[in-house]
């Protein structure tokens, strides 16, 4: 089978050559996209569910990135900000910025170029795609019939629009896995919801007062564990009565890589610091717990929140002050039920793609090249590009994301060339954890 019978390009008729191409999330990803498009001349509008653009990292702003700058710029973007007035430069090339400084340094100037800000709203929730009236059951001209968004507007009204193509890049971070080991939303988290932080939780700044002098549990094995986990640990220097424990589902503590061989040395650090911390007797470990219930803590337990589990064969509970959620994220494929999806059955991502990011298999720098084709579902002009196009899986990078938008946008254009040119340069990286699990799906390669 060839690229060609592989993902036939949209066939544009009169109708669907006016209309536009619609992005979902103005993230990293979402404005790489628009970027291409600007340089395809192709039309489109982005949609961002957050009051600004880049809501999910602006969330985490406080966190560093394990990249640096030259692996954190789309190529597109930065060659309409080079080309724009503002006298943008890339910055120090070697360098990893925070959260903040990506959005402040290189986002927030992108989304402000005129061809882009123009074609952005914010504040705008995506519930919703389909064909213009018809489900998913239905074939006849369905390539040729505009797709249907249907999303919540800023003044809370239900609107449609009409699309050329759709291009999901909301990625995963609104959608974490749940603290459960079964996968399923946990059993009490109502009882407990206050208590409970989304991962990378702004320690020294916005959340310090839930922290400070309290018991805190990190469920997780990943990156964003270990990031919280020594946030933590500097705080209990700080704050008299601050306890850190982390919580495992697995046999041993599931430490990410601190190989030598790995270029991007933020990350190559990070386990080893959280192994000294472990060491110390700054971290407590409760490893071989299997999440299975919550409720609120009894008066003189020792918490607010009681977290019940397995623990070799035994029903346990595990009284803390504070949970932090780390399990990793998912994809939120309910806007999708009426989108014909071609997913892996484990990882839920494209099935093409599924076996290249496999985590069992690759770390972030082993994941192949790759574009259209493998983010292809059955569903003409529909790809879901990004964090959210691994599914569960951690080993996403930026700069993977950035070649796929490329792709994608060339394949929009008929530009079979480029979009088969599928290129990618990563850094080295080792393995990004070991004794992978769904547990250990943090946040692993920012």
């Amino acid at each position: 089978m060839t690229l060609l019978e592989l993902a036939p390009r949209v066939p544009v008729s009169d109708r669907l050559a006016t209309l536009p191409v619609v992005i979902v999330g103005a993230g990293p990803i979402g404005l790489a996209a628009a970027a291409n498009l600007v340089e395809r001349g192709i039309d489109f509008v982005v949609l961002e569910a957050g009051d600004d653009i880049a809501d999910s990292v602006r969330s985490w702003g406080h966190t560093r990135l394990f990249s640096p700058w030259k692996h954190l710029v789309d190529p597109a973007s930065a060659r309409l900000l080079e080309a724009s007035a503002s006298g943008w430069t890339v910055p120090d090339p070697e360098r990893a910025p925070s959260g903040a400084e990506l959005f402040e340094e290189y986002l927030l100037p992108l989304s402000s170029l005129d061809a882009i800000a123009s074609r952005i709203r914010t504040g705008v929730e995506v519930v919703a795609v389909s064909r213009e009236g018809m489900d998913r059951t239905r074939t006849a001209n369905r390539a040729q019939t505009p797709f249907a968004v249907r999303l919540r507007n800023e003044h809370g009204e239900v609107e449609e629009l009409s699309a050329r193509a759709v291009i999901d890049a909301s990625g995963t971070y609104r959608t974490p896995n749940s603290l459960a080991s079964s996968g399923l939303s946990l059993l009490g988290l109502d009882e407990i919801a206050e208590h409970v932080h989304p991962a990378l939780p702004d320690v020294f700044g916005r959340d310090r007062a839930a922290f400070a002098g309290r018991h805190t549990t990190v469920v997780g094995a990943g990156h964003s564990a270990a990031n919280t986990l020594l946030a933590l640990v500097r705080l209990a220097r700080e704050v008299p009565g601050t306890r850190v424990t982390w919580l495992l589902r697995n046999a041993n503590a599931v430490r990410v890589s601190s190989s030598a061989d790995d270029e991007l040395a933020g990350r190559s650090a990070l386990g080893a610091r959280v192994d000294a911390a472990v060491r110390r007797g700054d971290i407590e470990v409760v490893d071989r717990f299997e999440i299975v219930r919550a409720r609120k803590g009894a008066a003189g337990a020792g918490g607010a929140v009681a977290v019940v589990g397995h623990r070799a064969g035994e029903l346990v509970t595990h009284s803390t002050d504070v949970v932090v959620n780390a399990t990793g994220f998912r994809p939120d494929l309910d806007l999708l039920r009426e989108i014909r999806l071609d997913l892996d059955d484990i990882v839920e991502a494209p099935r093409r793609l599924a076996p290249l990011i496999d985590p069992n298999l690759h770390s972030c720098g082993t994941v192949a090249p790759h574009g259209f084709a493998e983010l292809t579902h059955p569903e003409p002009g529909f790809f879901i590009v990004g964090m959210k196009s691994y599914g569960r899986a951690p080993t996403f990078l930026l700069a993977t994301g950035y070649e796929q938008v490329r792709s994608v946008a060339a394949w929009l254009a008929g530009d079979m060339r480029a979009a088969t040119n599928v290129e990618l340069v990563l850094p080295a990286t080792g393995v990004c954890s070991t004794g992978v699990g769904p547990e250990a799906s943090g946040s692993c390669c920012r």
